[in-house]
């Protein structure tokens, strides 16, 4: 896809792949509509880019519905309607056990990494079909094709990503606009933040942010609905693939022990948090 002038939208664009995601568009010639709940993080995006480029900067929560319907209108009125969404916008699980996660925080995650997805994407989704061409890229993770311990919230977010995506791309299937799935593996990033995921971040999240998102644009507007991308991600994906559930839980558990938060135990006859 040629993207000179054309309007990108991408979410969660304050800081990691967001970001690498608007330099990249904006080298190719794109029109940017950036959004963050980080209005400092938002505004060190746009001071990285070049004064020519044309930048919409909204701070927002992209759970918040109503919020990603005034973003929308916004766009088309100042920039002019949309022709790439990325709903990159994501956060971090809490890092701990299904029975010592907390439901509010649980909650959160859903909200942003899950609903953030659908609300952009209902919001943009007309502006792309009366524009007669477009794209939709919604990042998912290779959480979304594996469950793995002390990350239950975030895998069940990024599998809502997943079904939603591939249920999306086939109600699309006629129509002039493209939909991208992106499973990233480990992706050197600041998502993981909270001490209990800081030993799997070092260990994991090492592919640079800026190789990855050249390699999702590169895909867009292409056959490619599903794009596994990042460290560690093609070993994951053919192992969710071919690997009976047993087996990948017992693999799972050997590989990623080692870097798993022990601060929990597991309830004997006692509730879990609430």
């Amino acid at each position: 896809m040629d993207f000179t002038d054309r309007v990108v939208v991408i979410t969660g664009a304050g800081s990691g792949m967001g970001r690498s995601y608007a330099l990249e568009f904006a080298r190719r010639g794109a029109r940017l509509a950036l959004c963050d709940i980080d209005a400092t993080a938002l505004e060190g995006t746009a001071a990285l880019l070049d004064p020519q480029v044309a930048v919409l900067a909204d701070v927002h929560d992209v759970a918040d519905q109503g919020a990603g319907l005034a973003f929308a209108d916004r766009v088309a009125a100042e920039l002019g309607p949309a022709s790439v969404v990325v709903n990159n916008a994501g956060i971090e699980g809490c890092g701990r056990p299904t029975w010592a996660s907390e439901p509010a925080h649980h909650d959160r995650v859903m909200a942003v990494n899950y609903s953030g997805v659908v609300h952009t994407t209902r919001a943009f989704l007309p502006q792309l079909l009366a524009g007669g061409s477009g794209a939709i890229v919604n990042v998912s993770s290779v959480f979304g094709l594996i469950g793995v311990p002390n990350h239950a919230d975030y895998c069940a977010s990024k599998f809502a990503v997943r079904g939603f995506t591939e249920a999306l791309a086939v109600e699309l299937l006629h129509t002039p606009i493209s939909v991208h799935l992106i499973h990233p593996g480990g992706v050197a990033t600041n998502i993981a933040r909270r001490e209990e995921t800081r030993a799997f971040a070092g260990k994991y999240l090492v592919s640079p942010p800026d190789e990855v998102a050249c390699t999702v644009i590169d895909a867009i507007g292409g056959a490619r609905t599903r794009i596994v991308v990042g460290h560690g991600s093609r070993k994951i994906w053919f192992a969710s693939r071919l690997l009976p559930l047993p087996v990948l839980a017992r693999v799972l558990w050997r590989e990623m022990a080692p870097v798993l938060h022990r601060g929990s135990a597991l309830p004997s006859g006692g509730r879990v948090s609430r």
